[in-house]
């Protein structure tokens, strides 16, 4: 991709950017006395933000210096949500996970959810708005594109992957929930980023069903069955997994505590 293109979407990303951020204080301004629909509307406005920049950062993964634009923008990108997106997951995994050990009701949970796909599919809709503008090189073909065949090894691998990823990014923002916010970011950040260098070029390491609908629709109407095992159940899987041991080991923690 040229140099102008690469600056044109990244123009196009910061707009979303700023849009939503926009928008998000509007909601907490006029909606602070109904918290559910507020609740609903940031879930969705930052699951938006996230879906959109990174369909617009897949169109960006051969630019050279390969693979080291590629992971750069990534870990920029991954800060800036998290410095702009404070309190949203952004991810039906991280709903699940205090949905599970009963830290949230149910009700919650589910319009969080609920909030992140169909951001999700807005998001993607969006993005292919603003692709038949055509305002950078790489959107003539974005548009062209079907499936994008993410998964470049076996089902059971691909289904692994996602798993194993999905249980080290949750343990991970277990065990960093304590640190200062302006660190953490970049912790998540880099984590994110060496994952997407070892597996990206497997499954796309995106260990986020929200996300994984976002950017390969055409892969779900296709092979749903497939996509879905891979994308949605194996990080929910992993979510769940994660859960049940942390809640466990506190568990033992407050036994050992309690007979000393």
């Amino acid at each position: 991709m040229a140099a102008g293109g690469i600056w044109t979407s990244l123009g196009l990303m910061a707009a979303v950017v700023m849009a939503v951020g926009l928008c998000r204080s509007l909601a907490r301004r006029r909606l602070h006395t109904h918290p559910q629909l507020c609740s609903f509307l940031l879930e969705l406005l930052s699951t938006f933000q996230v879906c959109a920049c990174t369909n617009e950062l897949s169109l960006l993964g051969n630019t050279e210096p390969r693979p080291h634009t590629a992971l750069t923008l990534t870990y920029g990108f991954t800060v800036l949500h998290g410095l702009t997106l404070p309190g949203s997951t952004c991810n039906p995994c991280g709903t699940l996970q205090p949905l599970w050990g009963k830290q949230t009701s149910l009700r919650a949970g589910g319009m969080k959810i609920g909030a992140q796909f169909a951001a999700a599919v807005l998001a993607r809709v969006f993005m292919h708005f603003i692709w038949r503008l055509e305002m950078a090189e790489s959107h003539s073909g974005a548009l062209a594109q079907g499936c994008g065949n993410p998964m470049q090894t076996t089902e059971v691998q691909a289904f692994c992957i996602e798993l194993l990823f999905s249980v080290v990014f949750q343990l991970t923002i277990l065990q960093v929930e304590n640190i200062k916010p302006s660190y953490r970011v970049h912790a998540v950040a880099l984590l994110i980023t060496m994952l997407v260098f070892a597996g990206g070029n497997l499954t796309g390491a995106i260990f986020n069903p929200a996300l994984a609908f976002s950017l390969h629709p055409h892969c779900f109407y296709d092979s749903f069955l497939t996509y879905a095992l891979v994308y949605w159940v194996a990080p929910c899987l992993g979510t769940i997994l994660v859960a049940f041991v942390w809640k466990s080991l506190l568990g033992h923690q407050k036994t050992l505590k309690s007979e000393l």
